[in-house]
């Protein structure tokens, strides 16, 4: 053994330890790069679907409130808000369009409770066919919404724990913002029987 350091020399040795720990370094870089990336296009194609779903809402309500508009003519101010809230789904950043959507999803709901005092409205099959999409819809934006806050989490969690924390603010990985529900929904629901 002290025959080869001899010949080799200890400068050659720490030379070759120094490429190897430095070699090292560059693979956990490029590994944890990789791992940003990929976290960071799960939350872009998770929002994706999200707005895929929004989209066909977008799509169905106004066929929707052509049907309601011939039963419910007094009833306008639920109509516009309808319309208004949907002309915001399509367009501005996540957070607008989160919003939008809360704010659609109760004139949706203020619609479908004005909807009860209609009879002949309620009974229309083309009514109940879009009530009926649009209700599963909404259960797929829900879902996807989950989908899509769980890979927001997981890229934060990977963009702020250290190690990685270093390398994402080097290379510019940016937060994502987490699509969530207002306050007003998450309030307890209160039922009153008279």
């Amino acid at each position: 053994m002290v025959g080869i350091v001899e010949t080799v020399g200890v400068g050659a040795i720490a030379l070759i330890c120094i490429g190897g720990v430095v070699l090292l370094g560059l693979g956990y870089v490029v590994l944890t790069f990789n791992r940003l990336v990929t976290l960071r296009n799960r939350v872009e194609n998770a929002w994706a679907q999200i707005d895929v779903q929004l989209k066909r809402r977008y799509d169905l309500i106004p066929n929707l409130v052509e049907t309601v508009k011939g039963y419910m003519k007094h009833e306008r101010d639920t109509l516009e808000s309808v319309t208004k809230y949907r002309a915001q789904l399509v367009t501005g950043t996540v957070e607008e369009k989160a919003k939008a959507n809360n704010m659609l999803s109760q004139a949706l709901k203020s619609l479908f409770a004005v909807a009860e005092n209609y009879p002949k409205l309620e009974a229309s099959q083309n009514f109940k066919m879009l009530q009926e999409e649009l209700a599963g819809t909404e259960n797929k934006i829900s879902y996807i919404r989950t989908a899509y806050n769980d890979s927001v989490l997981e890229y934060e969690n990977a963009t702020e724990q250290f190690p990685s924390s270093i390398i994402a603010g080097m290379l510019g990985f940016k937060a994502k913002p987490y699509f969530e529900v207002p306050e007003a929904e998450k309030a307890a629901v209160k039922v009153k029987f008279q």
